[in-house]
């Protein structure tokens, strides 16, 4: 046997093995690598960091982000840094990318999301337009379907709040809303009569409430007297909202808010700040009805003034009758002259 021949395919063979090594050593570290991860997500879960994956594609993407739950098609597909979301349901939460804390219960549900963060969507196509906008929640079918980036929105009802892209702070039940910011919208109100209610009102907490009438509520009860005398003082006008409250521009009829208030402060609606918002105007209605009795009294009295003149003037009338009629008989007799024929 060649000496030479069996060295030199000894060190090919120990070369090979060697390379082989290297070559696994290396597959095996790569596979380590945190990027790695998202490249072939495991089925059934098993991520590290407290992430949880189900379905096809769920969290394809993940790299550093943790404790998320994707469930569905392609859920949470897109993320890779950004934690504690929820996503169940084919498409939800596709686009995320960094946005942290939100949960999306639907088909499409927060599907374009990207940067949004604490956001909670429960519905087929729930908020699936919004992208930026933060804590907004949607539940209902298609519930805010259209917003993009606007914020601290709320909509509750199928297809409620549809008309909201942009706006902050809208709340929608059962209604399509508007783009407009610090709004609420409320469905199947207008146009539904109902009778033997009272009216509601809604002070700058935002708290809804009715006026009540009864004794057992209130204190300090005494007559209003001269106090609804500053009606006289008030100075109707009419007016037209600006346009971004009255788009159409119709015609109004009121009160100044920092007129009234020269009058009497307790008659104006104040806002957080303290400053004059609006009038009171169901308490005018009280103060109404006491000028309206003040002066009802007023014609009641003249009305008895006028009878008890009138009887005078009768009884003046009859006495003059009499002293007219005796001074008739008094009058004397003149002699009748006979004419001579």
């Amino acid at each position: 046997m060649n000496t030479p021949t069996l060295c030199t395919n000894y060190i090919h063979r120990s070369l090979a093995r060697s390379a082989l090594l290297f070559v696994s050593l290396v597959i095996g570290c790569f596979a380590l690598l945190p990027g790695a991860q998202g490249l072939s997500p495991e089925p059934d879960g098993g991520y590290p960091r407290a992430n949880t994956a189900e379905g096809e594609k769920a969290l394809l993407n993940l790299t550093t982000g943790s404790f998320n739950t994707a469930v569905g098609y392609f859920s949470l597909g897109t993320t890779a840094t950004s934690i504690f979301n929820t996503a169940n349901g084919a498409y939800a939460l596709r686009e995320n990318t960094t946005g942290g804390k939100n949960t999306a219960t639907g088909v499409s549900a927060l599907n374009s999301n990207t940067t949004g963060s604490d956001n909670t969507a429960s519905g087929a196509g729930a908020l699936q337009n919004n992208t930026t906008g933060r804590s907004n929640t949607g539940n209902g079918i298609l519930a805010l379907e259209n917003n993009t980036t606007g914020s601290f929105n709320i909509a509750l009802g199928v297809n409620a709040g549809v008309n909201v892209t942009t706006a902050n702070n809208v709340i929608c039940i059962g209604a399509n809303g508007n783009n407009v910011d610090n709004s609420c919208y409320i469905g199947q109100i207008f146009g539904a009569t109902t009778s033997g209610g009272t009216t509601v009102f809604v002070n700058s907490d935002g708290r809804l409430g009715t006026t009540v009438s009864s004794r057992r509520f209130k204190e300090e009860i005494k007559p209003m007297e001269q106090t609804s005398e500053a009606l006289l003082a008030l100075k109707p006008v009419t007016f037209r909202y600006k346009k971004e409250i009255d788009p159409a521009g119709i015609s109004q009829f009121g009160l100044v808010a920092e007129e009234v208030e020269k009058v009497n402060p307790d008659l104006v609606v104040r806002d957080k700040e303290g400053k004059p918002y609006s009038v009171r105007y169901d308490q005018l209605n009280a103060m109404l009805l006491n000028e309206f009795l003040k002066a009802h009294q007023k014609l009641e009295e003249q009305g008895a003034t006028i009878a008890k003149q009138q009887k005078q003037i009768e009884a003046l009338t009859a006495g003059l009758q009499k002293v007219s009629e005796q001074m008739e008989l008094s009058k004397p007799v003149r002699p009748m002259v006979m004419n001579n024929q």
